[in-house]
């Protein structure tokens, strides 16, 4: 097996160890809008409406507000069991990236008659993210700026010019260092209009405010503890205060247990560890380039993901996704310095140049993996409870989208959206414990290992692959 080039180029302990030194375990986004994030009450008594949605991520967010902008009239609650945004929505690395399927090389193994349509459909949907952004002026960093993907070993150089996307442009070694200055780039793919950069919690922040500024009702610190009903009844939505009752339910909880239990093994929870900088002065800024600021991202099985901020941080995540043994969610995981004490190591073999940068956050999200990659859409009720999970780390854009398919659901209409075969199907689940921990951590290792032999997989990721259960990063 041949050894990476961040095990090949370590840089010194000493170097890591103080980069680390301060670093506080919290989420730098959620703590940049905590003066301005507001609150939103409790639920405290039994409350009828007619459409409820459960959870303050994303995909609730853009839900409720679709679906009040549909019919103003009608009371639209969301309700979220902590606080808006604190999860997922407010911890992830701030892409916003064009695939609503976990890239293209997904879309094409899964659903190669669509694999077009579904890239069209996607750059559609960030599109129209960044209009509703532009049109109601909410204040969320964004930033169009296009993805790179980048080759730090000589196998991935082959893998640069895949792309099907006639915009994106391929560039040799001294192209794509041109552009970002890392001795470990040997080549680059770069797609100008895939991705947008954004505040991950200004924009969970913002959207609820627009949410409630149309009419939506929010309770915060309110978890749903059951959802009961017939089939020809309202549906109750079960709390520790009250209840909620409504006509049509939509579920967005993430990796979050599924109220609908045909689905509790259709996603597991992946732990995913990142690490902010402190701002960069002007001459770091010079000496790694970067002017373009792309989303950066590069090619290997255990990928690595940077951004730069608004204030010039740079943010530096992925590599090690851990899923912890019995699928648990536990706050206790965040903290996991061995992961964080790797990631600053590949760091300083990235941008040599950086030496004495300091990380001051560290922390970790819980991705809802599913095991064909990208989300998946459910019912129940005769499709008046409509349930989209599995959003596999690259949900930002996708839940959008998602909101979507669920409104027009919900509606009842057919669309170019619910028609699609990706919508339409459902993923096979994964195996119950403890056959679950056994195997996701078989797949990390084969991948670590394909990543140590030029990208070959080995006889258990093909047989994944044959069974449409492929994992590819």
């Amino acid at each position: 097996m041949e050894p990476t080039v961040f095990e090949t180029h370590r840089p010194a302990a000493r170097i890591v160890d103080a980069s680390l030194a301060d670093t506080t375990l919290g989420v730098y986004w959620i703590e940049d809008v905590a003066h301005t994030a507001g609150s939103y009450p409790r639920l405290s008594a039994n409350t009828t409406v007619d459409d409820a949605v459960v959870g303050g991520g994303y995909a609730g967010l853009w839900t409720a507000i679709k679906l009040k902008q549909e019919h103003p009239e009608r009371r639209v609650a969301l309700i979220e069991a902590v606080k808006v945004g604190w999860a997922a929505s407010g911890r992830n690395g701030g892409f916003c990236e064009a695939s609503i399927t976990h890239g293209e090389a997904n879309a094409e193994a899964r659903w190669p008659d669509e694999a077009e349509d579904l890239h069209r459909i996607g750059l559609a949907n960030l599109d129209a993210i960044e209009r509703f952004i532009a049109e109601h002026e909410l204040d969320v960093d964004w930033e169009r700026t296009g993805q790179l993907s980048v080759a730090n070993h000589a196998h991935q150089v082959d893998w640069v010019g895949e792309s099907s996307d006639p915009q994106t442009q391929v560039l040799g070694e001294a192209e794509v260092r041109a552009r970002v200055n890392s001795p470990t780039f040997l080549a680059g793919a770069f797609s100008p209009r895939s991705n947008a950069n954004v505040h991950p919690a200004k924009l969970a922040v913002a959207l609820a405010k627009h949410a409630t500024s149309i009419g939506v009702e929010i309770y915060e610190g309110t978890p749903v503890e059951r959802l009961a009903g017939r089939e020809d009844e309202p549906i109750v939505l079960e709390t520790a205060r009250g209840h909620v009752t409504a006509q049509r339910v939509a579920l967005c909880t993430n990796v979050f247990p599924s109220l609908l239990k045909r689905y509790q093994f259709h996603t597991v929870p992946v732990y995913d560890y990142v690490l902010m900088t402190e701002p960069l002065s002007a001459e770091q800024l010079a000496a790694i380039g970067w002017e373009g600021r792309e989303g950066l991202a590069d090619m290997a099985n255990q990928f690595h993901y940077a951004r730069l901020t608004s204030d010039n941080r740079i943010l530096w995540g992925g590599y090690d996704a851990v899923y912890h043994a019995g699928g648990r969610i536990k706050r206790a995981y965040e903290d996991r310095m061995a992961t964080h004490r790797q990631l600053a190591s590949h760091f300083f073999t990235t941008f040599p140049q950086l030496a004495g940068v300091k990380f001051t956050h560290r922390w970790a999200g819980v991705i809802d993996t599913s095991t064909r990659f990208c989300a998946f859409f459910g019912k129940a009720y005769d499709g008046r409870v409509q349930y989209v999970a599995g959003f596999t780390g690259l949900g930002v854009g996708a839940t959008h989208f998602a909101a979507d398919v669920i409104v027009d659901r919900l509606e009842g209409r057919v669309t170019e959206r619910t028609e699609l075969e990706m919508v339409r199907s459902i993923p096979l689940p994964f195996p119950p414990e403890p056959a679950a921990t056994l195997g996701v951590n078989l797949v990390r290792w084969s991948l670590d290992r394909a990543d140590h032999n030029s990208g070959r997989r080995n006889v258990f990721l093909r047989a994944l692959d044959a069974a449409g259960l492929g994992f590819d990063s």
